[in-house]
């Protein structure tokens, strides 16, 4: 584990963006109890994360008019109960970091796992996820209302 004082900044990349920090198991069954679309993201310290999945998250929420009902972030290797719970959510697939998923009503409906991070972009990061979030986050309108 690295010495807190140097996640501050990783941390508060995700947090500046209105993504709310779950530290603990139950912060991270609280969010996905909730109907309606979370997005999980399990940050890190590597490089992948801070060059790329971190800013292309960001750029995703600010150009996205479709986004999820709650944004949560884990950190890797820092916040191991809850990285480990958000990862339970995420049914059959081997825990990377960092990753990127979408679960609605508590199922994981979307995941973007550290292969894909590390062979892409910011630009084309956020591009996926803007795509992501416009198939699965639209909010229906009821009554015509």
């Amino acid at each position: 584990m690295y010495p807190e004082i140097m996640l501050i900044p990783m941390r508060e990349e995700l947090t500046r963006a209105g993504i709310k920090e779950a530290r603990t198991a139950e912060d991270v069954d609280a969010a996905l109890a909730k109907n309606g679309t979370t997005m999980v993201v399990v940050n890190s310290v590597c490089g992948c994360a801070a060059g790329k999945m971190r800013p292309g998250v960001r750029l995703a929420l600010a150009n996205s008019a479709n986004q999820p009902d709650r944004q949560i972030s884990v950190f890797a290797g820092q916040d191991g109960e809850a990285t480990e719970r958000a990862r339970s959510y995420f049914e059959g697939n081997p825990p990377t970091s960092p990753a990127v998923a979408i679960l609605r009503d508590g199922k994981l409906v979307y995941l973007m796992q550290r292969y894909i991070i590390e062979q892409a972009t910011a630009q084309q990061i956020a591009g996926e996820l803007v795509r992501a979030f416009d198939e699965l986050c639209v909010k229906t309108v009821a009554n015509g209302q």
